[in-house]
């Protein structure tokens, strides 16, 4: 397995033009009508680790798949897995990566809802669904955690609160620089900004603006941070310091501590946006991070 030394991420995400969709509004705009003409695959690899097994069914027009260990009888308990990409990029093999260590090292079946991008998907549609998936793994699997980077952990944390309207409190929802605040008001962003060569948050705004629907933009379904925490089970957070998201995970580490919220906070000075995901040797102690905190939630 090939490990990227950490100092060529910025060159090559910006070589890669990852941040093309995010830095302006027409980049923006752009993106979206690339999705209506040109919408990405979204299955895994063919080769994912051989100790997992992947299955997908069709559940109202949503592919659903589900990794399983193959070295258990019975998976300890599930994941419900929300991938980022900014609420318009499809899940790609790094996330999928993840998704099967987590499956694999921490004995557990791992759900994949693969939902609608804008401009065809909600937060609130997607919120909903998700929360859904969760019910029902709790029947199936029994112990089930929440878990999602950036725009997934938009959709994991909004979804975790809704079933904590439930009465269902969560062991864990743990969240890779997650979008918090899709209003990106917070006074700190435009010190962080220069810094990171992967998102911006005009053309985030864009995205932001369709993925709403017909909520407001500081609706919990939306924008979480806007939410009451209090009654939540433990959150597990990791961010670096070169990400437009950071200053809102500083926001949410005090509010839910203030909330009684049990919450801990992996913050890797100079990482990019979603360094968990990324091969590199601090990605992977990270990656490893997030297994072990399932495990011992477990």
């Amino acid at each position: 397995m090939v490990t990227l030394p950490d100092a060529l991420v910025s060159p090559l995400l910006r070589l890669a033009g990852a941040n093309k969709p995010f830095v302006t509004a027409d980049g923006a705009r752009r993106r979206l009508e690339d999705n209506v003409l040109r919408p990405a695959a979204y299955g895994p690899p063919k080769r994912l680790r051989s100790d997992v097994r992947v299955d997908v069914v069709q559940d109202r027009h949503w592919p659903v798949y589900t990794v399983t260990p193959t070295a258990t009888e019975r998976p300890a308990g599930s994941v419900v897995y929300a991938h980022g990409g900014g609420w318009v990029n499809q899940i790609v093999g790094f996330h999928w990566r993840l998704i099967a260590d987590i499956a694999a090292e921490a004995g557990v079946a791992v759900t994949v809802p693969i939902y609608p991008l804008v401009p065809y998907g909600t937060a609130g549609e997607t919120r909903d669904r998700v929360v859904e998936l969760v019910r029902s793994n709790l029947e199936t699997y029994g112990p089930t955690f929440l878990a999602g980077d950036s725009a997934g952990g938009q959709i994991a944390l909004s979804a975790a609160l809704k079933l904590r309207d439930e009465g269902i409190r969560l062991p864990m929802t743990t969240l890779i620089s997650p979008a918090l605040d899709l209003t990106f008001s917070n006074p700190r962003i435009p010190d962080v900004q220069p810094t990171d060569p992967w998102l911006g948050t005009e053309g985030a705004t864009v995205f932001a603006e369709a993925w709403r629907g017909d909520l407001p933009m500081t609706d919990p379904a939306v924008s979480p941070l806007f939410g009451d925490l209090a009654g939540l089970g433990p959150l597990t957070v990791f961010i670096g310091s070169r990400d437009v998201l950071n200053p809102d995970v500083h926001l949410l580490e005090k509010k839910a501590r203030d909330a009684g919220v049990e919450i801990t906070v992996f913050e890797k000075p100079g990482q990019v946006h979603v360094y968990p995901l990324l091969p590199t040797r601090i990605g992977r102690e990270a990656s490893r991070e997030v297994v072990q905190s399932i495990t011992r939630a477990l």
